[in-house]
């Protein structure tokens, strides 16, 4: 007796606006159409990402800039398979922002226009393999300055570019360059528990 051929199954690949009206599924990235787990932060995570979103808000503020985003904010970085990144923090110019407004005026949506700065938290289980992914979407749609910070070794890379990096450690000054100038703090102090 001869088997009947089954059909090949396709996936369903979701979109970035799919992900937006699941509403709360955990935390989670979408990667090219797939929903990818993510696990919940630490305490050193989380008070690390507090302590950069307060840094940055200050100076933003003060100076009226832009906004600072934190908690996982999404940002596309491929359209169609959609890819939508969770950054830990963000600063994003008044005039990106302006962009991202005229973009989505009818709902709050992930973000379509790239922020200045991404800072990226790394937690202990992070593979720089999967962090390196992520600094190449991020300078792929225009994100000028990237920072991965360690909380075990308290330091902070900074990066331009994949090839341009400066690391920072506990007893110096991390600064804004020309990217936010002006801004500078102390890398301990992003570190304090």
């Amino acid at each position: 007796m001869a088997m009947k051929a089954v059909p090949p199954q396709t996936e369903t690949l979701v979109t970035g606006e799919d992900l937006l009206t699941m509403g709360d599924i955990g935390p989670s990235e979408l990667i090219e159409g797939r929903i990818v787990p993510m696990s919940p932060t630490g305490a050193k995570h989380a008070i690390c990402e507090l302590n950069f979103g307060e840094s940055l808000k200050g100076f933003v503020r003060q100076h009226k800039l832009g906004k600072v985003m934190v908690g996982e904010v999404g940002i596309y970085t491929r359209r169609n398979p959609d890819t939508v990144r969770a950054a830990d923090v963000a600063f994003i110019s008044n005039e990106q922002y302006a962009r991202q407004r005229q973009r989505d005026t009818l709902r709050d949506d992930y973000l379509h226009v790239p922020p200045e700065i991404i800072v990226d938290i790394m937690s202990p289980d992070d593979r720089w393999s999967v962090v390196m992914q992520k600094l190449r979407e991020y300078f792929n749609i225009g994100v000028k300055l990237v920072w991965a910070a360690d909380p075990e070794t308290r330091s902070v890379y900074a990066y331009r570019s994949l090839t341009d990096v400066r690391v920072f450690g506990e007893a110096d000054t991390l600064t804004g360059d020309d990217v936010l100038p002006g801004f500078s703090v102390p890398v301990a102090s992003l570190f304090e528990e």
